[in-house]
């Protein structure tokens, strides 16, 4: 099959592609266009950085997606009013069309309520509304809480013999901080996590899970009669935590019950999936990269300036999603109402256009223009908790362990086959405590 797009003819077969690329004597080599491939799981960059560095914006025919990898182009296509990041009602509307359950429909209505599916004026109006519950001064407020979680699961830590360093530390982590502000007591926190993982399939777009929809709705309907419960008992009682601090009105205004769910909701799986893969992918790229981890143990006040080239070097986003809301022409292509558009994070934070040496750690190099957290509008807002929870969490594994080393090979850690986040499936390591 043919489809031709400025970019030159894209001849496809049921598994690969072949680029004809214009002014070019060489055609690109074969690729597998299943963009969850293996290859592309394992290593995006190899597999992004093909595209970025001979069709920087290609049609990609088996996902109907324009995929853009470089910089440049993420960066504009990010700043583009004729794109829309209001994907999740056309979503909707195509999966209930293989689907007759209530529960999914439901699921779907309280996602598309989610403040990174919006477009202004209702995006403008939720961030402000829920940007206050992450101002600097209630951030810094929970560094002696975080750092009280940090050093009980540290505790627990074996030494001397495998651990899994994601299932005993980096996700509980962020579940039991985000739960912890959101209110939820101590008993009821695993049930945070447990929601939190059936959610992911289906956000983050695992297409090797069939069953992701009812899965989905299954731990999402939970939740929200859970949040509703913790709702109604904090109107009548605030108490100190983000769902009281979200019921206080600003300026006039107050986020509806609707809003509250899916805000509640964005928040406890933002802030679980996001900085678990972001303190694990920290984590091995300085096993990769010994030479940087040692500069960090010598000179731990560069951490800050190390996680942004960790969020560079390796993050947490494989991908953004947009939506075209009308005909244009865009980076040499005219773009067409109702395509699909992969904003490719990882090609573009390793872009050489803009990174030397892009493929090295470097812990100093500080990549103030990543787009590790989004860029523009939809930077994410939940970034400098994030920041600090890998902060404390990095700070404390390299202060407390003198010895860090993979328990396994490196080629055979497994990643998550999902087409929006960048995540192992475990890490296990060997720790020897000082």
């Amino acid at each position: 099959m043919k489809n031709n797009t400025p970019n030159g003819t894209i001849e496809t077969g049921e598994m690969s592609e072949s680029l004809d690329i214009p002014g070019s004597s060489q055609s690109a080599a074969r690729f597998d266009s299943n963009l969850v491939c293996d290859e592309a799981v394992r290593d995006p960059y190899a597999f992004f950085g093909e595209l970025r560095d001979t069709v920087p914006i290609h049609w990609n025919t088996r996902h109907k997606a324009w995929v853009l990898t470089t910089h440049e182009l993420v960066t504009a296509a990010l700043r583009n009013a004729s794109l829309t990041a209001d994907r999740m009602e056309p979503f909707r509307g195509s999966v209930m069309r293989q689907t007759n359950s209530a529960a999914v429909d439901e699921t779907f209505r309280i996602l598309a309520d989610w403040m990174v599916f919006l477009d202004p004026p209702n995006h403008t109006r939720l961030r402000r509304l829920v940007s206050r519950i992450f101002a600097p001064s209630v951030v810094r407020a929970q560094t002696v809480d975080l750092q009280e979680v940090v050093g009980s699961l540290i505790a627990d830590l074996p030494e001397g013999r495998p651990v899994d360093f994601i299932a005993e530390f980096a996700a509980p982590l962020p579940a039991i901080v985000i739960a912890k502000m959101l209110g939820v007591p101590p008993q009821d926190r695993i049930l945070f996590k447990e929601w939190s993982d059936q959610l992911t399939s289906l956000v983050f777009g695992a297409y090797d899970n069939p069953d992701r929809f009812h899965q989905a709705a299954r731990g999402m309907l939970d939740l929200r009669d859970y949040l509703l419960g913790m709702i109604e008992k904090f109107e009548v009682a605030p108490e100190d935590n983000l769902i009281s601090l979200l019921l206080e009105q600003e300026d006039g205004d107050s986020l509806s019950r609707d809003e509250l769910i899916s805000t509640c909701t964005l928040l406890l799986f933002g802030g679980h999936e996001t900085t678990t893969n972001l303190i694990t992918n920290g984590l091995l790229a300085l096993l990769d990269f010994p030479d940087q981890m040692d500069d960090l143990r010598r000179n731990p006040d560069i951490m800050a300036m190390a996680l942004e080239e960790i969020t560079r070097f390796d993050g947490p986003a494989r991908s953004m999603v947009r939506l075209v809301k009308e005909d244009h022409e865009f980076g040499g292509v005219e773009m067409k109402a109702g395509q699909r558009v992969f904003l490719v994070n990882p090609s573009a934070n390793r872009d050489a256009a803009v990174f030397g040496d892009p493929d090295v750690l470097n812990l100093r190099r500080n990549p103030t223009s990543h787009v590790g957290f989004g860029f523009g509008l939809h930077y994410c807002l939940g970034a400098p908790l994030a920041r600090l929870e890998a902060d404390l969490a990095l700070s404390a594994v390299l202060r407390e362990f003198d010895s860090i080393s993979l328990a396994t090979d490196r080629s055979t850690l497994e990643w998550n086959p999902t087409m929006l986040s960048r995540g192992l499936k475990s890490l296990p390591v060997v720790l020897v405590r000082r």
